[in-house]
């Protein structure tokens, strides 16, 4: 049995959906009670009506953006409770795109966004499903212009909140969760109508960091600064969580040995590894950072054809049934975001020594019905992760690099 789902859909009450607040009820009474409210837009638990959830978050390869992530959550419509043209629905003026809708595995969210869309399917037998499609709040920064200014020459995280907090994009404070970062970006000028979203991005890329939404809806910045450590470390194989598939890949997917790194009022920096390039031919990654001296960039540039100017032996994603494993196990799943740390153990055919690898959860895809409730996690790997002094695993002087 898996930790139960729960989803949850932003009603506005004044259309005369309940829960409503009932003066003198024990209950329902409790004028502080956010469940119980006067009138407005708060989560209804429509769980009861689902019949399959799928949730997507992300992304599938290491130098690409965070895209949106997305939601979409099957519902029973047997009684046209979903059909927006049925008058006779308890939720009558709300099955309308852009409701606010949160999915949770017990009591963790796993995903918080808006329905885009309501698709409903009749079939003669009566057998009728409502689709809500739902995508994440990345869609709201896309649509977000950033004032002309200049910034002063700052962090990366500065940057994130300057940004989120500009006129034009009006973030709210607490939704957000930014990491201070280790690379300081230049005083460029930011034309007028420049892209939230597409500028946060380039932030992110100068960093190297990590910039999603998060499950609760956070705009969440991670900087390479936050080293990884073994304190909350999530293991899977060997005697530890069992899994059901793993994907293991060996080839030119993360191969660079030509390293092109600029940067905006600055130079170029290039870094090249000729072994690499004479076994494999060139293989360019080339990047426009906000990067505010050339050492900085020179710096990225050499990190870069170091941890990627070979070919790379790397576990990538793998898949977890949750609903075999045990609540408290299924909790520790559930708590896994874009960012966490897992140890992954293989033997692959039980022939050889077990293979070990630290890894870094980039993607989480969650596929979830009455019964069932597969996560398949997607990741990055670890092998050039910073030392940690005094942790067991980051800590060992012979495997991982001093910070940069």
């Amino acid at each position: 049995m898996h930790v139960e789902p729960k989803v949850e859909v932003g009603f506005d009450l004044t259309t005369g959906v309940g829960p409503f607040l009932t003066l003198d009820d024990p209950v329902s009474g409790k004028l502080d009670d956010s469940d119980w409210t006067l009138g407005g837009t708060i989560f209804y638990d429509v769980t009861e009506y689902v019949r399959d959830i799928s949730i997507t978050r992300g992304r599938s390869s290491l130098f690409s953006s965070f895209p949106a992530g997305n939601a979409s959550v099957a519902f029973n419509n047997h009684n046209r409770y979903f059909d927006p043209l049925y008058t006779e629905s308890p939720f009558v003026g709300n099955i309308i795109p852009k409701r606010e809708i949160r999915i949770s595995a017990g009591t963790v969210i796993q995903f918080t966004g808006w329905i885009d869309d309501w698709n409903l399917t009749y079939a003669p037998s009566g057998d009728s499903l409502a689709d809500a499609i739902a995508y994440d709040a990345t869609g709201l920064l896309s649509s977000r212009s950033i004032t002309a200014g200049t910034p002063p020459a700052e962090l990366s995280g500065a940057r994130v909140n300057r940004v989120l907090s500009d006129a034009g994009v009006n973030w709210a404070s607490d939704l957000r969760s930014i990491d201070s970062g280790g690379a300081t970006l230049s005083n460029e000028p930011i034309e007028a109508n420049t892209n939230a979203l597409t500028y946060l991005q380039k932030v992110a890329a100068s960093e190297p960091g990590n910039l999603f939404i998060g499950k609760e809806g956070r705009v969440v910045f991670l900087d390479r600064t936050k080293a990884p450590t073994t304190d909350t470390l999530v293991e899977f194989g060997g005697t530890a969580i069992p899994f059901t598939g793993l994907e293991v890949v060996y080839g030119s997917e993360n191969l660079y040995n030509q390293v092109v790194i600029t940067r905006e009022g600055g130079g170029t920096a290039t870094a090249i590894d000729t072994d690499s390039i004479g076994e494999y031919g060139i293989l360019n990654l080339t990047q426009d950072t906000l990067l505010s001296t050339d050492e900085q960039s020179v710096d990225l540039a050499l990190n870069y054809a170091q941890e990627f100017s070979q070919p790379e032996y790397r576990f990538n994603a793998l898949e977890v049934a949750m609903h075999k494993l045990e609540e408290a196990v299924q909790y520790e799943i559930a708590d896994l975001e874009i960012g966490s740390i897992c140890k992954v153990t293989f033997t692959p055919n039980n022939i050889g020594d077990p293979i070990e690898r630290f890894v870094e959860v980039i993607r989480i895809e969650q596929t979830i019905n009455t019964v069932t409730h597969f996560v398949q996690l997607g990741f990055r790997s670890l092998d050039y992760a910073s030392l940690v002094l005094s942790d067991a695993e980051f800590g060992k002087l012979d495997t991982y690099s001093l910070s940069w």
